[in-house]
């Protein structure tokens, strides 16, 4: 039976570029592979002969053979045959490599280091006004001897004779190829013969790093930060890993922090609260501001201190401070001063304590009723 002509086959001019050439057989690939047709002997037949034809014109030479002297130019071994087994392989890698992330790229024995993460703890003074915190980070670093190559200094390694440098095997089992990793160079597509005696091949030693963090103002709990390169270095020369730094914010004695506002609460004493007066608090930058209290002044009052409070990050705007008061009830009082507030307590009047005076009447009208 005569072959069909590979242009007609797949639908193209002899004019065609390869390009065109290439997206014709696409199409057909896609809707004549077996997968598609399960079953289906001549979707099957028509998949190879769709794949000897682009065989033959995706090559320059094979098609430049062809236009001149067609099929025969492959007859009797002359052009060197037909490898179903092989185009099949390079087909799948073609149509699929994208999506897989395979493609017909060589392998290499080069691998990315890991990434590292260090828990760097700060405290809220440094939060406001920034620090660089020295660290020390166990990690692996490039050999130095054999600048990562693995190989004994003067030597380099050596492409997979098993693989042909590419990391993996195949074999055709039926219709369809197997592909394996290669067990000489376990995937890594090179081979040392002489192994660097300071690292054993690797390519990288075991070495504790000290690093400078700069930490800017006004981060917040959690925060990360990226050292490109300075996580683990790569296998074999490969490119190293980075370092990941996250930040958590020590408990302070005495503020707490809400985003760029800082909170603190101070006691304040009971005659201070009552006839007025002030008091002097400390703020996170390590100033002294006074509060002028009012008469009157009860627990839970808030006073704003405004831009004494911590810096936005990459900003330059500043929260407030807020302080709350909370009037502290006098403790171990002497016999004077006791009498003195007994005395205090016959005399009051109702507008002294109007909370007082008003939730009792509501008692008494309750108990009433």
């Amino acid at each position: 039976m005569a072959k069909q002509d590979y242009y007609e086959l797949l639908g193209v001019d002899r004019s065609s570029d390869a390009a065109t050439v290439k997206r014709a057989f696409r199409k057909l690939a896609m809707r004549c592979h077996p997968d598609r047709n399960p079953g289906n002997t001549e979707a099957a037949r028509k998949f190879k002969a769709i794949n000897e034809a682009y065989d033959v014109l995706s090559n320059h030479q094979k098609r430049a053979a062809y236009d001149r002297f067609g099929h025969a130019a492959f007859d009797n071994g002359s052009g060197g045959g037909f490898d179903f087994a092989t185009s099949f392989s390079e087909v799948f890698d073609d149509l699929f490599g994208d999506f897989m992330g395979s493609g017909r790229r060589s392998r290499t024995a080069a691998r990315r280091g890991a990434d590292l993460r260090y828990n760097l703890e700060i405290s809220l003074e440094d939060v406001f006004s920034g620090t660089e915190a020295s660290i020390k980070v166990a990690t692996t670093a490039q050999c130095e001897p054999c600048e990562g190559s693995g190989a004994e200094p003067g030597t380099q390694p050596e492409a997979c004779a098993t693989c042909n440098g590419q990391g993996k095997i195949r074999s055709q089992q039926g219709f369809f190829m197997v592909e394996r990793t290669c067990p000489a160079c376990q995937g890594a597509g090179q081979v040392i013969a002489s192994s660097c005696t300071a690292c054993g091949g690797a390519g990288r030693v075991q070495k504790e790093r000290a690093l400078a963090v700069k930490v800017p103002p006004g981060v917040e709990n959690g925060t990360r930060i990226r050292l490109s390169g300075e996580g683990e270095a790569g296998f074999r020369g490969g490119p190293a890993g980075d370092l990941y730094i996250f930040i958590s914010i020590t408990s302070h004695l005495i503020f707490e922090r809400d985003g760029t506002t800082i909170f603190c609460r101070i006691p304040i004493p009971m005659t201070t609260a009552a006839l007025g007066g002030e008091v002097e608090v400390a703020t996170i930058a390590g100033q002294r501001q006074r509060i002028k209290i009012p008469e009157g002044t009860e627990s839970g009052r808030r006073f704003q201190l405004r831009s004494h409070g911590l810096p936005q990050l990459n900003s330059g705007f500043r929260g407030d401070m807020i302080v709350e008061a909370q009037v502290e009830t006098p403790k171990n009082l002497t016999k004077a001063q006791k009498e003195l507030l007994r005395q205090f307590g016959t005399r009051k009047a109702d507008n002294w304590s109007p909370e007082a005076s008003s939730f009792l009447k509501r008692v008494v009208d309750f108990l009433r009723d």
